[in-house]
């Protein structure tokens, strides 16, 4: 077999806040790996993407820029292996991301899509929502300010009007849920599957954990969890992924946060190389199919 050869992108620095160290160390660890297994992965910036640097035909990437997300659905289009798919990080921006997790009876919190520049009280007041959660509804996250817990319905439209002001214009509201915070990560197709309380082991990217604060210990089903999550990730075209969900009182699980290839920082070691294994199962059933 002639040499695989990858263009691995790195995500740009402004797309991971807090986490710029860790989400190079995961995507480094896995260029490893696939080297390991014979693989010869050149490493670009997506400034250089962007500029037309990259050839390969094979695409492993962290890209969160619109331009980037743009320019990997067209090469997608045109035959190249893009992994994660460009369609899938797209699919990931919060409005997106609410419509077909709630499309397709993900569990998910009850949620209103709106323009930050509505007058929002009357309709989260016949929504019966009260404490809540604001999230820029356009892209991805970038600043702590994107996403905003609040504790009423004023305090909801003073945010709402800050994201506008800010350039901001369309927004998610989901219903705050009570219960235990877990995160999860996880990569579709191979039996490697992470969950923790983040609250509980000190991790956090923002410093809204607490506002759950420290899990009770609530049971639930783990096969439940990894269901839910395999769902979401099939359904949003996502193949290394991460996120959030709430353990309600009574067991139910509900996922709040879903991510394309997060750092995976509490499990790195353990997740480089179940990625580096489907991701290489991937590309072998593309250069099979190009035969």
């Amino acid at each position: 077999m002639a040499d695989i050869v990858i263009a691995g992108i790195m995500r740009a620095g402004a797309y991971s806040p807090n986490h710029i160290g860790n989400d190079a160390a995961i995507f480094n660890a896995v260029a490893e790996q696939l080297r390991k297994r014979g693989c010869i992965v050149n490493i670009y910036s997506e400034d250089e993407f962007i500029a037309g640097k990259v050839s390969e035909n094979i695409i492993l990437n962290m890209c969160r820029k619109q331009e980037s997300i743009k320019l990997l659905q067209s090469l997608e289009d045109a035959g190249t292996l893009v992994i994660n798919s460009g369609y899938g990080i797209e699919n990931c921006t919060r409005e997106r991301m609410t419509r077909i997790l709630l499309g397709h009876n993900i569990p998910y919190p009850e949620s209103l899509m709106v323009n930050t520049n509505e007058v929002v009280k009357p309709a989260l007041k016949k929504a019966g929502f009260n404490t809540c959660w604001i999230k820029r509804g356009d892209f991805h996250a970038m600043h702590k300010e994107d996403v905003s817990y609040v504790r009423n319905i004023d305090e909801a439209q003073e945010v709402l009007q800050e994201y506008f002001y800010r350039g901001i214009t369309r927004a998610v509201i989901n219903r705050h849920l009570v219960g235990d915070l877990i995160k999860f990560y996880g990569v579709h197709g191979s039996n490697f599957f992470y969950w923790f309380y983040p609250f509980d082991e000190g991790h956090s990217k923002y410093g809204l954990e607490e506002i759950n604060g420290k899990s009770q210990g609530i049971k639930f089903e783990i096969k439940t969890l990894k269901t839910i999550c395999n769902d979401a990730s099939e359904t949003l075209d996502v193949m290394i992924y991460g996120g959030d969900c709430i353990v309600s009182p009574d067991g139910e699980v509900r996922i709040i946060d879903f991510n394309d290839w997060p750092s995976f920082a509490p499990c790195r070691n353990e997740a480089a190389p179940h990625i580096a294994k489907s991701v290489m199962a991937k590309i072998k059933e593309y250069i099979k199919n190009k035969v």
